[in-house]
């Protein structure tokens, strides 16, 4: 009876494991759909381009889904404030998941 028992509660505990598994509530947005909304919320850049520039972005979002920029590997000032402007501290409208690094390449032309 002792084993009957011990078989039980070995059972309910797995059958409980395997349900008890929690998610965030967000659903598993494509990359590709979090990188078109990013890059629609860039406008025509507020100064003088010289030269096409590519720039990787990092960014993350926060527990409110907005954009939260971790590095601009830029060293123009106009290019860090142009993108910490237009980006950091924004929402889109389907963010992706909470503390997850994102890599954006961003293209500027002249």
């Amino acid at each position: 009876m002792k084993k009957f028992k011990l078989l039980a509660l070995a059972l309910a505990i797995g059958t409980m494991s395997l349900f008890a598994t929690t998610t965030n509530g967000l659903p598993d947005i494509p990359v590709k759909q979090i990188g078109s909304q990013i890059s629609s919320l860039f406008d025509a850049p507020d100064f003088d381009v010289t030269e096409d520039l590519k720039v990787n972005i990092l960014l993350t979002f926060d527990s409110d889904g907005k954009i939260v920029i971790l590095k601009v590997d830029s060293k123009d000032k106009d290019v860090l404030n142009y993108v910490y402007k237009t980006l950091n501290h924004k929402t889109i409208e389907t963010p992706g998941e909470m503390n997850r690094v994102f890599t954006l390449p961003l293209k500027i032309k002249q």
